[in-house]
């Protein structure tokens, strides 16, 4: 049976120090019939010339298109809209694919078993430094990331709400539509949810394996993940249904917080306690779970990194989200 075409969208915007590594892995791909469309958003790097030069190169396989809208939901749809191929692959500039990525995923599509089909994503530090090693592993904890489970791994195939890398049937975006273009983020988690409304089932491939590097900074950490937060709530201003009560927990955390901080200042003792106990409780999660990351890699200094970095990552989304919060009220009176 001869292959159908597969049609790989790669938004980026300044992806020089990746780029190349990003397009060697997809057209060493195991499925050979694939074409690769690179939207640029206007980069002020190299990324633009190195994937001209692939261009050059493979100029039946590669593609470079102009994103002046420079953001990534735009550069999405000039993709979708310029693709020729029976399935259409999102990929990412920072992210990489195992070579049967593709073809486990048109697999389990053309057996039926799904319409959508993504692999497990493998979190990984950046840099060597022990704080990128922290970092990349609260970023595929549980109690770091909840429910994510492209993240979390799995040994079978599983259906799933969402996955980070979806090979996707054509129809699907001629049925539900493209992605929002007034989400700046999460535009995936709205235009999933489109998905599962309409009846699509969403596969996790576990033979399928993508590798995304995580950030090594907190600094990097806090800005990513507060405007991830933002834009779950602010998204409500130009979507229906852009999130599921799960993404608002780190906002219900900092909501508690803020109360918290109130019951120590007005009420007695007792109260304070009582009130108290949820975060006792959240610490007691996040020491277990930081210590647990420093016993799997033999070395305690990971315990401090990872302390603070599950702190950093919840409280950063949920001030992100109180901030969307308030941006939306703002604008809607």
């Amino acid at each position: 049976m001869a292959e159908q075409k597969v049609s790989i969208v790669l938004p980026v915007r300044n992806e020089a120090k990746t780029i190349q590594k990003v397009l060697d892995g997809l057209l060493g791909q195991e499925y050979e019939d694939i074409e690769i469309i690179v939207i640029d958003g206007m980069s002020t790097d190299e990324t633009r010339n190195i994937v001209q030069r692939y261009v050059g190169r493979f100029p039946e396989k590669v593609k470079l298109i102009e994103n002046e809208k420079v953001y990534t939901p735009s550069g999405l749809n000039i993709g979708i809209r310029n693709s020729s191929g029976e399935y259409v692959m999102i990929a990412s500039g920072h992210a990489s694919y195992s070579k049967n990525y593709i073809k486990e995923c048109v697999k389990a599509i053309e057996s039926g078993e799904c319409d959508i089909a993504g692999g497990v994503v493998e979190v990984l530090p950046r840099s060597e430094s022990k704080k990128a090693l922290a970092i990349a592993e609260i970023l595929k904890h549980p109690f770091g990331i909840g429910g994510a489970r492209y993240k979390l791994g799995a040994v079978e195939k599983t259906y799933v709400d969402t996955v980070a890398y979806g090979v996707y049937k054509r129809e699907v975006f001629e049925k539900v539509g493209l992605f929002n273009e007034n989400l700046i983020r999460n535009q995936d988690i709205e235009f999933n949810l489109r998905l599962k409304g309409s009846g699509y089932r969403i596969m996790l491939i576990p033979q399928a394996r993508a590798y995304y590097f995580a950030r090594d900074k907190y600094k990097e950490l806090w800005k990513n993940n507060f405007s991830n937060g933002f834009w779950v709530t602010y998204s409500k201003k130009f979507a229906e249904n852009p999130y599921r009560l799960r993404h608002l927990i780190p906002l219900f955390f900092v909501v508690y917080l803020i109360t918290l901080f109130a019951f120590i200042l007005f009420f007695d003792d007792f109260l304070k306690v009582i009130f108290s106990i949820p975060l006792i409780l959240y610490f007691v999660l996040n020491i277990l779970s930081s210590f647990g990351i420093s016993l799997n890699h033999k070395d305690f200094s990971l315990f401090f990194y990872a302390l603070i970095g599950f702190l950093t990552l919840h409280i950063s989304y949920g001030i992100g989200s109180l901030f969307g919060i308030f941006k939306f009220l703002k604008d809607k009176k």
